[in-house]
């Protein structure tokens, strides 16, 4: 699939894409990289080709910032609010990325804040730089408050309390902070971060994409009533028990020296070798 924006590029080896964000001077969400990420979410959702998507910045300080605060006041007001009766725009694509059959990346090496902290907060995992990677939610000093799904993501993220002083502070949370509360997976030395994120990323597409789609698929179901989740975990499960991959893949473990006490003590290499190269 080709993928051709103004304000991203796209590169695919194998299952995997690196998308690099470049809106200077501090990647802003204006109405056009908007544009190009709703365009990208539906691209990236539809190729079959990728397992695992890699989110990065060419700009080392910024991650993604927040929305374009100037567009926000160009929107009409002159009418009573009502509740919608479906998403807004920006929570559709929040969704998009948080629901795909892909795992989705973020490598945050500096600031992300606002709509671009909400954005990064409905990927699958988010990693970032020691010293330097910064999150701020500056809605409310603004008066309004975070309306891309930020006071619904970030509770379940972090925990009520936690979501509460970041929301309500305005200030900035450390990368240490950000990875002791959950925000962040782990943090890593500048010259670390991208070698780790990017042997994650291929070991992760080397192993069956149904397996790594499923196991996103039941992961989400956990924000759902439990039993309900428990029983969509049951529902998934027996569905790949049933295909020849995995029935190959299982066999292969025992071969190689699974559930035998030396295999079990490298379990991290046998689960590597059951990946594929390729």
């Amino acid at each position: 699939m080709a993928y051709e924006f103004e304000f991203l590029t796209v590169e695919t080896s194998g299952r995997v894409a690196t998308v690099t964000i470049d809106n200077p001077p501090a990647n802003v969400i204006t109405m056009e990289l908007l544009g190009e990420l709703n365009a990208l979410s539906s691209q990236l959702k539809a190729d079959t080709g990728l397992t695992v998507v890699i989110i990065r910045s060419a700009d080392p300080e910024f991650f993604l910032a927040h929305f374009d605060v100037a567009a926000i006041l160009d929107r009409p007001i002159g009418f009573e609010p009502q509740r919608d009766a479906q998403l807004k725009p920006f929570h559709v694509l929040c969704e998009r990325f948080r629901t795909m059959n892909k795992i989705i990346i973020a490598r945050i090496e500096g600031r992300v804040g606002g709509g671009g902290s909400e954005l990064s907060a409905s990927f699958d995992m988010r990693f970032g730089v020691r010293g330097k990677t910064k999150v701020n939610q500056m809605e409310v000093p603004l008066g309004i408050i975070p309306g891309g799904t930020g006071t619904q993501r970030m509770p379940r993220l972090l925990g009520r309390g936690r979501a509460l002083e970041l929301i309500l502070s305005g200030d900035d949370l450390d990368a240490e902070t950000a990875e002791r509360w959950g925000y962040l997976n782990r943090i890593f030395e500048p010259d670390e971060i991208g070698p780790f994120v990017d042997k994650l990323a291929q070991r992760i597409a080397s192993f069956s994409p149904q397996a790594v789609r499923q196991a996103k698929l039941a992961v989400n179901q956990a924000e759902r009533p439990w039993t309900e989740g428990l029983i969509e975990e049951a529902y998934l499960f027996e569905q790949l028990l049933r295909t020849d991959e995995a029935r190959r893949n299982m066999q292969r473990f025992l071969d190689i020296g699974g559930q035998t006490r030396e295999g079990e003590l490298r379990m991290d290499e046998l689960c590597a070798q059951l990946g594929d190269p390729n």
